[in-house]
């Protein structure tokens, strides 16, 4: 395996594991991208640093490595390069070449290349992920599960408080159930907005 250097910004390195694999990343806004995307498509193949494209400039050859190249579960593919908006101003000029080449090489291939900064990354949704995803394969009580799904539908649109107060069982267990069911997707909520006891649900 690729042996990853410190990050210069978050000194953040290591490995996320996921549904569909390891994945490498080099900061703490890579990881963050990664557990994302994982938590927003399960069956996304997220690759770490996938290829060096080689390219031609006025002052000589040079070479751009993109962060991640992902897969996502309806076929389409992308490059993606991960960067903190104030690096992307203070660099733009010495980074663009490498961005156009990375572009034209993968739209070749029928794919796409895309810039992911803070502001997309670093979003309630984000905080929805590290609760939810690492419960997405915890076991489950299937009976609490069901009562919870009961609830649900026969309320139309339940509060996660109002689901939780109706469980057959204690408050800790029935909140693990309803938060297990939330991330597998068996109850659907709105990710756009942070999970908190006014969350509506319904069932998938």
């Amino acid at each position: 395996m690729r042996r990853i250097p410190l990050s210069r910004r978050s000194h953040v390195t290591g490995f996320g594991s996921f549904e569909t694999g390891l994945v490498e990343h080099e900061s703490a806004l890579e990881r963050d991208f990664a557990l994302l995307a994982a938590f927003d498509d399960p069956g996304a193949v997220i690759v770490a640093q996938p290829t060096t494209i080689r390219f031609e400039t006025p002052v000589g050859a040079r070479r751009y490595t993109p962060d991640f190249g992902v897969t996502w579960s309806d076929g389409r593919y992308e490059l993606v390069e991960i960067k903190y908006r104030a690096d992307l101003r203070a660099n733009w000029s010495a980074l663009r070449p490498g961005f156009v080449a990375a572009r034209t090489t993968v739209h070749k291939d029928g794919g796409s290349f895309r810039i992911v900064t803070e502001s997309a990354i670093r979003v309630p949704r984000l905080d929805n992920a590290r609760r939810l995803l690492p419960l997405r394969t915890a076991p489950l009580d299937a009976e609490l599960a069901e009562a919870a799904k009961t609830v649900v539908r026969r309320m139309g649109a339940a509060t996660l408080r109002e689901t939780v107060t109706a469980m057959p069982c204690d408050r800790v267990m029935a909140l693990g159930v309803v938060w297990r069911l939330m991330a597998r997707g068996d109850l659907v909520f709105d990710p756009q907005l942070a999970v908190g006891f006014d969350t509506r649900l319904r069932v998938s």
